[in-house]
């Protein structure tokens, strides 16, 4: 009877324990789920999300986001998630339906909210829409970053110092990323500084560096746009009187045009580059930071002769 006394008693005390576990508040089980549309936002979304959120990417490696379908298995990860962060200014026209459906408590960070569309140059015959390809000028990922920590704030106030510091720490990184991006660019000459890419995606790279766009394959900031044969020889001339010295084309895009263009002009066609994704999803390690990098070299490397 002693014995099982005890072991009633000791049962008790277990139970007893175990509610007072069960009761305690878990702070990791109501942290906001947070997802990002694209992977170079979700890696600027986890260098300020730290250890202390996970942060998922919506559209796989690969995929340009001007033409992504997301699948119903996408559509179920966006309504779970309490973050959705994308960029903005149009890039994402997928999502103009399922926002109408998430929840009503979801906050949606707009990364490039508070940025100035780019005027294109008079050169420049594009479409009239948005350029919504902001963060290929890293600059205005430092505007990234502070929204994008406001929105986790506002969902997760428990953890402002974590996004505050974490922020401040990636903005320097981005401010380290400007200088030295302007300094691979002075080893171009002035001269050779021209930019022909598969769609209208540089702009403000270009601005901010001081190239000039002689054009683009796809005269649209969408790459879904298509090229007309007048628009194709209008091309062609422009290279020719500019005297580019290289296509460079995004690692998505179709290179069929391109080289027809190469064939006719003579000038070569660049490794591809990395914009809609991060190099850690196309073959390499790294993130956004590392993805300037790697673009910066190859245009460098391309108009050096190197």
């Amino acid at each position: 009877m002693k014995f099982h006394h005890f072991t009633s008693s000791f049962l008790i005390l277990i139970l007893l324990v175990s509610c007072s576990i069960s009761n305690e508040p878990d702070e990791t089980s109501s942290l906001p789920r947070v997802i990002a549309a694209e992977s170079f936002l979700a890696d600027i979304t986890k260098n300020i999300a730290g250890d202390r959120l996970e942060v998922d990417t919506l559209i796989p490696p690969g995929v340009d986001p001007h033409s992504f379908q997301p699948t119903p298995a996408d559509v179920a990860k966006i309504n779970r998630s309490q973050v959705l962060v994308i960029n903005g200014a149009g890039l994402e026209e997928f999502l103009d339906d399922l926002l109408e459906n998430t929840s009503e408590n979801a906050i949606i960070v707009e990364a490039s909210t508070g940025l100035e569309p780019r005027t294109p140059d008079e050169s420049e015959d594009l479409d009239h829409a948005i350029d919504p390809h902001f963060w290929l000028d890293p600059n205005h990922g430092i505007v990234y970053v502070e929204n994008i920590r406001d929105g986790l704030i506002s969902a997760d106030p428990q953890g402002e110092g974590v996004y505050t510091e974490n922020a401040e720490a990636y903005i320097s990184s981005l401010k380290e990323l400007d200088s030295w991006i302007r300094e691979q660019v002075e080893t171009i000459p002035v001269g050779d500084r021209l930019l022909v890419t598969d769609h209208e995606s540089f702009g403000y790279f270009a601005d901010r560096y001081g190239f000039k766009v002689v054009g683009a394959i796809v005269p649209s900031v969408s790459s879904g746009a298509s090229l007309s044969a007048k628009e194709l020889a209008g091309l062609i001339e422009s290279i020719r009187a500019n005297g580019a010295k290289a296509i460079f084309l995004e690692s998505e895009a179709n290179a069929q045009i391109a080289e027809e263009i190469a064939r006719e002009t003579g000038i070569t066609i660049a490794p591809p580059l990395a914009t809609h994704f991060t190099l850690g999803e196309n073959g390499s390690t790294g993130g956004y930071i590392e993805m300037m990098e790697y673009n910066t070299e190859v245009i460098v490397n391309a108009l050096t002769g190197k």
